[in-house]
């Protein structure tokens, strides 16, 4: 049969046709009053997206850049910081602040499970200066609970920094940023965004801004103090990604239209629609006899499933790229060939959620040679949706 590539990853993601139609078609130059307005209009619609008055700064970079600007902008060398790591997202926080001279407190918990708040609340003594978390994990499709974590942060009564790594939260995962007093939030253009990677984006609190005036760490590019002041003329401190920004307003537009000209509306829509392909796709693994991966604590943005007993779960990423051309995520590091992941962030909908698990029926029976009963995944998530139905339209359009 003819295939059709699919991205089933987390990140980047399947590209919406309204963005890449945008993209292509974009000429302006950076410096004039067309591209201008465009820039504003896209960083006043992402603070609706993130949900925050903050001010949002967008940087030519993958999320990484920003996570490591995150650490320049308001560490010194020497700071203490407490890093919660459960995966490969964890671990990239420790390194960066070790990278900039900080001396790193971890609460640390195996792969696949979430933080205890009895733990974290122990490590969050007055010399803290700042906590690193994501929101979720998505090298192991662990959700953390951002909303205690923050919590415990403000309780705690120190001058400590919340900053939370949302690259694969943002558009998956309910967070109330200004609410739950979030001084950081990060994420990616190539997510629930459904644009290519190369922007990232950040809200950051007055909080935040104030401590980056004592700050020491080196920083020239990732500089935000300097990109703040370039947006409050309409401009990048250095040369935007035009093309991007226009793929970016896009999208946007088309969450806003998602939640009939409410942007916030259609933020929660796009949320309600990624957790309703996850619970499906929870559903319908569980229907093979698959276990999940992270049981306890399992991510709207995708889902990681273990590989049936003795089988690698690169045959498993394998046998979906060849048969049906679809691809899916191996696991990261040493998850290598012990789970793999679907994403439903951003351009999924009902049949790609069907699709993927029916290829998977498929693939099962392929790579362990044992009989499958067919149609077993796609009952199981159709029954979720047939639950669904009774709530508010969810549906994703082109």
């Amino acid at each position: 049969m003819l295939r059709k590539n699919r991205l089933f990853t987390p990140g980047p993601t399947p590209i919406l046709p309204a963005a890449q139609t945008a993209m292509a078609t974009f000429s302006l130059h950076h410096r004039t009053g067309g591209f201008r307005a465009l820039y504003s209009r896209v960083l006043a619609d992402l603070k609706d997206f993130v949900g925050t008055k903050n001010d949002v700064l967008v940087m030519a970079s993958s999320g990484t850049g920003v996570m490591e600007g995150s650490v320049s902008n308001l560490t010194s060398r020497g700071d203490k910081v407490l890093v919660l790591t459960a995966g490969k997202f964890g671990e990239r926080w420790r390194d960066l602040a070790k990278a900039f001279g900080c001396v790193v407190e971890l609460v640390s918990v195996p792969y696949g499970e979430t933080f205890s708040l009895n733990k974290v609340q122990a490590k969050l003594t007055p010399e803290i200066r700042a906590v690193y978390v994501q929101s979720t994990e998505s090298s192991t499709g662990v959700q953390h609970d951002v909303k205690g974590i923050a919590q415990l942060v403000r309780e705690a009564g120190h001058d400590t920094l919340l900053v939370v790594d949302a690259i694969t939260g943002l558009g998956t995962t309910h967070l109330n940023v200004d609410g739950w007093d979030i001084d950081v939030i990060i994420g990616g253009s190539q997510k629930a965004l459904m644009v290519p990677p190369g922007l990232a984006y950040c809200a950051i609190s007055e909080r935040a801004w104030k401590r980056m005036e004592t700050a020491q760490s080196p920083r020239y590019y990732f500089d935000f103090r300097r990109e703040r002041k370039a947006v409050a003329k309409g401009e990048s401190a250095y040369t935007p990604a035009t093309s991007l920004f226009a793929a970016l307003g896009a999208a946007l537009d088309f969450i806003r239209q998602m939640g009939d000209g409410d942007l916030a509306a259609g933020r929660k829509a796009l949320i309600e629609n990624a957790e309703l392909a996850a619970e499906m796709t929870r559903a319908g693994a569980q229907a093979l006899g698959l276990k999940l991966f992270a049981q306890t604590a399992p991510a709207a943005a995708l889902t990681a499933i273990q590989p049936p007993i003795g089988i690698d779960s690169g045959a498993i990423v394998k046998e979906f790229r060849e048969s049906f051309a679809a691809v899916v995520a191996n696991g990261q590091g040493e998850m290598k060939g012990q789970l793999f992941r679907i994403a439903h962030l951003g351009y999924y909908d009902y049949l790609d959620t069907i699709g993927i698990l029916a290829a998977l029926e498929h693939v099962v029976a392929s790579v362990t040679g044992k009989p499958v009963e067919y149609g077993a995944a796609i009952r199981a998530a159709q029954e979720v949706y047939a639950r669904s139905l009774s709530q508010p339209d969810q549906t994703v359009g082109a």
